[in-house]
């Protein structure tokens, strides 16, 4: 069973990426802020009881099940307003910033050159923008593989699907990222 601390601990750790995650997803910031709130708030209703090991796998869960269900209640509203202009995301041009949370293991900002500081803003900025662009599930399982770090069971899991349809999903957005970026002579 979790103490109040290892819950607190846990939630400020998934804090960030769980808000970069569901910021690719539905593309609105205030949108994101809300679901990784509510994910939060439902983790600590009804889960809190459980053992720390669990909370990640309930944690990212329930943020894909938040996620839906925000999509849902947009499909809805979409339907029963006319102005569907009230409702359309926000774009890309918020203001989180990748560069600003990436921590470099040896951190050499402090050492690049003005260049090498925007050629690496400019790389950031395409993989961003290529990451947004694949397909909901495509980019679901990636970012929980790759972001979050979770294994294939674990993905499968969260998302409801199977272990092979997480290879799946990763493998074709891991090619489609990798096309995209050498098509902009981006190489990793």
């Amino acid at each position: 069973m979790a103490t109040e601390q290892e819950l607190s601990d846990f939630l400020k750790s998934v804090e960030r990426r769980a808000f970069k995650r569901s910021v690719y997803h539905v593309r609105d910031e205030e949108a994101a802020l809300d679901i990784v709130q509510d994910s939060m708030m439902k983790l600590a209703q009804h889960y809190g009881d459980k053992p720390p090991e669990e909370l990640p796998m309930l944690f990212q869960r329930i943020l894909s099940n938040c996620t839906l269900d925000w999509f849902r209640r947009q499909k809805t509203r979409r339907a029963l307003f006319s102005n569907l202009g009230d409702f359309e995301s926000a774009g890309d041009d918020g203001d989180f910033d990748l560069l600003e949370n990436f921590v470099s293991p040896t951190d050499s900002r402090e050492t690049e050159s003005a260049e090498d500081t925007t050629r690496r803003a400019q790389v950031f900025h395409e993989i961003e923008e290529q990451i947004a662009a694949l397909p909901g599930r495509q980019r679901e399982a990636f970012l929980m593989r790759y972001w979050e770090e979770m294994d294939v069971a674990e993905t499968a899991a969260a998302m409801g699907c199977s272990e092979g349809s997480v290879k799946t999903h990763c493998s074709r957005a891991v090619h489609a990222l990798s096309k995209a970026l050498k098509a902009k002579g981006i190489s990793l």
